[in-house]
């Protein structure tokens, strides 16, 4: 929803209006991140966008302060930054308002709620913020809309929450998702928290993140849920295979497989730089890889493929191809640039950031490129057509033989 410059400045002066936050400066960033978090709750169900105000008083008025490209950056960094979650739906622009340069944030009511920041959901209780009680949270989970759902959001029929292993979502997850005074609450069941956590409909039916995360047996629900490397003696797949895996079982699970089988087939080397200085080079960046493949295991396509993830190394490179074209917003002239970023998979993605698997949405790509770049590595390459994107990772230059 756009707003002309007229409504905003009416709505900046409603001193009565739950839908609005007006901040001098971001001196406080928690503060407006805890305001976006209770917008896209939209708990008084007013169903319309919540508004952020940067660079105006308590009373409307403009604050004299300075809006540059950075502060918008660190301001659009709030969605990205996977501390708010689900990601919010918001904009970030610059207005001129009464006369000076105002930052307006927009948030739309998200349609998967709770929204959490820090563990914590917070809504709008009148004209001030709280942290969400047990029933208002459950008020909010019976709010959701069912429509279009991404896949991963969607409940897998047939599967029960004995399909799931409760004891990593309790042990492992919980402590994680949820901060320690609600999780000290122990009149949530299992069955609330599940659903207050995206992680099943409303009949209490797990959806395919849950089971991407915590399924006793992801395959056969999923079938295309796997890994499969292998490692060939030569430069094409038609040369002999010298090793190959297939890594099953939940997604962190595959991935920490993934973490001690590429150490076994990474060389490293010991060099003597300045002064006697020991350096170690890998022959492909070990963080590189491990971006590459948490990104093709999370965006990839579920619903339509059945075909795994593949992991092919060659003497002189690894080549990653994961089921799914680009999607959404992301196509092939910003793909990898920060701020570009799209999920095709959302409530996983979720998951794997709670799990510290994915550090901030949207950097993955970049965040490689960097890795290589200071391993001596050429940068890595993409690939893209209408069912897969394909990366390359290319061995250190200089390095001799593979492992």
């Amino acid at each position: 929803m756009s707003y002309s410059d007229a409504e905003l400045e009416a709505l900046a002066r409603d001193l009565e209006s739950d839908g609005v936050e007006r901040k001098r400066s971001l001196s406080d960033k928690d503060r407006v991140a805890q305001a976006v978090c209770a917008f896209a709750n939209d708990m008084p169900d007013r169903r319309r966008a919540g508004i952020v105000f940067l660079g105006l008083d308590d009373a409307g008025n403009p604050a004299g302060t300075p809006i540059d490209d950075r502060l918008l950056l660190d301001l659009a960094g709030i969605r990205a930054d996977g501390r708010i979650l689900p990601l919010p739906v918001m904009t970030v622009e610059k207005r001129r308002l009464f006369g000076s340069d105002i930052a307006v944030v927009i948030v739309r009511p998200h349609n998967d709620p709770p929204v959490r920041y820090d563990g914590r959901v917070w809504i709008r209780v009148g004209p001030r913020r709280a942290i969400a009680s047990r029933d208002e949270e459950r008020i909010l989970v019976e709010r959701r809309q069912a429509a279009d759902l991404p896949f991963d959001k969607r409940p897998v029929r047939g599967s029960t929450s004995a399909d799931l292993d409760l004891s990593i979502f309790t042990n492992e997850y919980l402590p994680r998702a949820i901060a320690a005074e609600t999780l000290a609450e122990n009149d949530r069941s299992i069955e609330h928290q599940l659903a207050a956590l995206h992680l099943t409909s409303r009949d209490g039916t797990p959806n395919a993140a849950a089971i991407l995360l915590f399924g006793r047996d992801p395959r056969y629900w999923l079938p295309g849920a796997y890994v499969q490397f292998a490692r060939f003696q030569g430069r094409s797949v038609t040369d002999p295979i010298a090793d190959q895996k297939t890594l099953t079982g939940t997604v962190p699970n595959l991935l920490r497989r993934a973490d001690d089988l590429a150490a076994a087939n990474n060389r490293v080397a010991t060099e003597v730089a300045g002064h006697l200085t020991e350096v170690r080079a890998f022959d492909y960046p070990p963080d590189a890889l491990r971006q590459l493949l948490a990104n093709a295991v999370m965006h990839r396509n579920y619903e339509t493929s059945h075909a795994p993830v593949t992991w092919y190394q060659f003497d002189d490179r690894i080549e990653v191809h994961s089921p799914g074209g680009l999607f959404g917003q992301v196509h092939e002239e910003n793909f990898g640039r920060p701020g570009a970023s799209d999920c095709r998979n959302p409530t996983l993605a979720e998951g794997l950031k709670v799990l510290g698997f994915v550090q901030r949405f949207g950097m993955g790509i970049p965040l490689a490129r960097k890795l290589c770049q200071g391993n001596g590595n050429p940068p890595p390459g993409f690939a893209f057509d209408r069912t897969s994107v394909s990366a390359t990772l290319r061995r250190r230059l200089g390095a001799i033989s593979s492992p």
